[in-house]
């Protein structure tokens, strides 16, 4: 579907993505993608987009959920936003997800915009359909001028809670789930797996305020807020699952993570320490063959290509070891089944990945639903960009529940003690903004 376009310079990134974030707050459906301008890492495009009011959209459960898709991708033929949930699964293998589900997300959800703002290199894209073209001057006037002055002070302040964080798995029970990994994995059943467990907490958020507060103390490359209805995520994503671009799809897995440090010379030695962790190396290429393996079912004989290997990037809250791994997609494949023959993702799965996600399901209490899901965009002509939801908080706002897990890699070389203090470590930004601190 054409539409039209409008085009606007800007001189301030941050001041006009205020005000766009601000404006947006208005409809039931909005995607924010913003890359914060991370430069370290490769394959950026747009420093941020924002799309809002659904004009058509596909929600439905898992069953049969990568066809109906794919039938609306291809029929659409236009920008559509939204998300797969983790439990995709199901549709993909014989495989189920019986575990307990307060959040109640559909497990696929994508809209196709009315409005689309992309910015890049001074410039803010506005793509709207004809139906609502009248309204491409009105809507940027309103965007530049009546959220001058009350954006800032909405944006800058910590969110203000009294809410009670609550784990779903204590620790000595998540230890006691780790040792059964392990045996899993001494048995030989698996290589490595990926345990998650749940925080949650019962009453209201200002999501405008919470998205921010997020974003401001982990500023990553894939910071997402979505509202769909009455469900909302507010991620703080460092990591890509998958990135079409013409006819080369990449994925950047993330295994492998250590603290920042108080000074410079501490910092840099937490990071070389990360990079030389025989342990955290182990990890990341285990899954770095997985994702090899995931993209031959739809890449040309060869083109296979491991561009980075455990690669330490520095993020706000931690370092993250990061690999990259890139294919030229054989000709007939359509955009979806690229995603269905690789999701989901190997970092938040394990190896062998069926096998690992059967004892996922036995171990963890919660449905992951979107949590280790992926949100992001198909444009018209098939290219597409999907992040990976962790460090993330997810909020039902009618059930006014409020839920963030986190999780770790599991192998040989595990220590329940070091692996439950890894996922506070990967907790401590949700924890800090749903308790309201700075």
């Amino acid at each position: 579907m054409n539409r039209v376009v409008q085009k606007h310079t800007y001189s301030d990134l941050e001041k006009i993505k205020k005000q766009l974030f601000a404006w947006a707050q208005q409809y039931e459906e909005i995607v924010w993608l913003d890359s914060n301008s991370y430069e370290s890492q490769n394959y950026p495009e747009y420093e941020a987009i924002l799309a809002v009011d659904g004009f058509t959209s596909l929600k439905t459960d898992y069953r049969g959920a990568f066809d109906q898709l794919e039938e609306y991708q291809s029929i659409t033929k236009d920008w559509i936003f939204g998300y797969l949930t983790y439990d995709l699964k199901n549709d993909t293998e014989h495989l189920t997800s019986h575990n307990d589900d307060r959040l109640d997300f559909a497990d696929v959800y994508f809209f196709q915009p009315k409005k689309i703002f992309l910015l890049k290199d001074g410039i803010v894209e506005q793509r709207y359909l004809p139906m609502v073209d009248d309204e491409l001057e009105s809507d940027y006037t309103e965007i530049v001028n009546a959220y001058i002055k009350s954006v800032d002070s909405a944006q800058s302040e910590p969110t203000q809670t009294d809410l009670k964080i609550k784990l779903k798995i204590h620790k000595d029970a998540y230890k006691d789930k780790v040792r059964v990994m392990l045996d899993h994995i001494h048995r030989g059943d698996i290589y490595e797996a990926n345990l998650c467990q749940e925080f949650y907490a019962l009453g209201k958020l200002d999501p405008e305020k919470t998205y921010h507060h997020l974003n401001r103390i982990s500023a990553p490359p894939f910071a997402t807020f979505l509202r769909l209805e009455d469900h909302y995520a507010f991620s703080a994503s460092p990591e890509r699952y998958l990135k079409k671009v013409g006819e080369k799809v990449i994925t950047q897995p993330i295994k492998g993570t250590a603290r920042r440090g108080g000074s410079k010379e501490e910092d840099l030695a937490f990071a070389k320490a990360l990079s030389q962790d025989p342990k955290e190396r182990s990890e990341n290429v285990m899954i770095v063959d997985l994702v090899r393996n995931d993209l031959s079912r739809i890449a040309k004989k060869g083109s296979v290509t491991v561009e980075e290997l455990c690669k330490v990037y520095p993020f706000k809250q931690v370092h993250q070891m990061i690999s990259t791994v890139t294919a030229q997609v054989s000709v007939g494949i359509s955009p979806v089944d690229i995603i269905r023959a690789t999701y989901p993702m190997g970092s938040m799965t394990g190896a062998p990945k069926i096998s690992a996600m059967q004892i996922i399901e036995h171990l963890e209490e919660t449905k992951r639903g979107l949590y280790s899901g992926a949100v992001g965009y198909f444009k018209p002509d098939g290219d597409f960009d999907f992040n990976v939801i962790i460090r993330s908080i997810l909020y039902n706002a009618q059930k006014e529940y409020i839920s963030f897990s986190v999780g770790g890699a599991i192998t040989a070389g595990s220590e329940p003690d070091k692996e439950y203090e890894e996922c506070l470590l990967k907790a401590r930004a949700m924890r800090e903004v749903l308790e309201g601190k700075s």
